[in-house]
């Protein structure tokens, strides 16, 4: 019996961290891929209809960045770091890097065609969903 009551205590905690999240923009950008997505934060894809894409990333102790990374880069952040020291040689950057999703916010309704990544339940109306995403 108490196996049973402590599964089910496991499984509701879970699900109450279990989060829903979004790829915003400011309505500039309507929808991308995984793959365009995972591109333009490698900075591989740049430009999208004629406009340049600015990728922003929360700070890399963010667990939202965590979740990020996993979703869409598939790769450390050690493996990450690796990536953009042998990138900057090449003469690129990574992207920005912002301490809140409120930062990312309110920098995406001011810069057209950045794009960046929240928590669902924090867009507004000036931002534009352009991917979804679970945990």
């Amino acid at each position: 019996m108490y196996p049973k009551i402590l599964f089910s205590i496991l499984l509701s905690m879970q699900l109450l961290q279990a989060g829903e999240y979004a790829i915003i923009s400011n309505k500039s950008i309507r929808t991308l891929s995984k793959s365009q997505i995972k591109a333009i934060y490698l900075k591989k894809l740049t430009i999208i209809d004629d406009k340049k894409i600015i990728p922003i990333n929360l700070d890399s102790r963010n667990i939202l960045r965590e979740k990020f990374n996993k979703e869409f880069l598939h790769i450390s952040l050690t493996k990450l770091k690796t990536y953009w020291i042998k990138q900057h040689y090449l003469g690129h950057r990574p992207p920005l890097s912002f301490k809140s999703q409120k930062s990312v916010k309110k920098f995406i309704e001011q810069v057209d065609a950045s794009i960046g990544y929240i928590e669902l339940k924090n867009i507004n109306k000036n931002l534009s969903i352009v991917y979804k995403w679970s945990d």
